[in-house]
């Protein structure tokens, strides 16, 4: 792929990024967005629908992960990297849906701080954060 059109479409996967942060209220079901933002601090923790917003989740983090795997094969175009990056998010949902959810069932008992990164890892695409400098680093390396 030549160099301006990489950086086109780099460009415009990053602003889907932004357009699902924008309109995330609108989009997704998910409570906590105000509960975590201010009402921990004098709030209890409210009784939340806790299939739908974990179908939610699951879908905001498959759209966050189709967008990231697009991003990777644009910069990369390395098929290695395109499967890693697959099963490393498809591996990845697992536990951290699992441990969100037991934390929402046991109501934040331990603290709210666990359940809100672990929430963040799942709604925001903070794996490719991860990924890219690694990839990167990986490229330098073979080079």
């Amino acid at each position: 792929m030549k160099g301006s059109k990489k950086i086109l479409l780099s460009i415009f996967l990053f602003l889907l990024f932004f357009i699902i942060r924008a309109y995330e209220t609108s989009f997704f079901y998910d409570p906590l967005i105000v509960y975590f933002k201010n009402d921990y601090l004098y709030k209890s923790f409210e009784e939340i629908d806790l299939w739908r917003l974990t179908i939610h989740m699951l879908f905001r983090y498959s759209i966050n992960s189709i967008i990231s795997l697009g991003l990777i094969w644009v910069l990369f175009e390395r098929k290695g990297y395109f499967k890693f990056s697959f099963f490393f998010f498809v591996f990845a949902f697992i536990p951290l849906v699992l441990i969100f959810n037991f934390l929402i069932k046991d109501g934040f008992e331990g603290g709210y701080l666990l359940a809100y990164y672990v929430r963040r890892f799942i709604i925001h695409p903070l794996f490719l954060l991860l990924l890219l400098p690694a990839f990167y680093y990986q490229n330098l390396s073979k080079n």
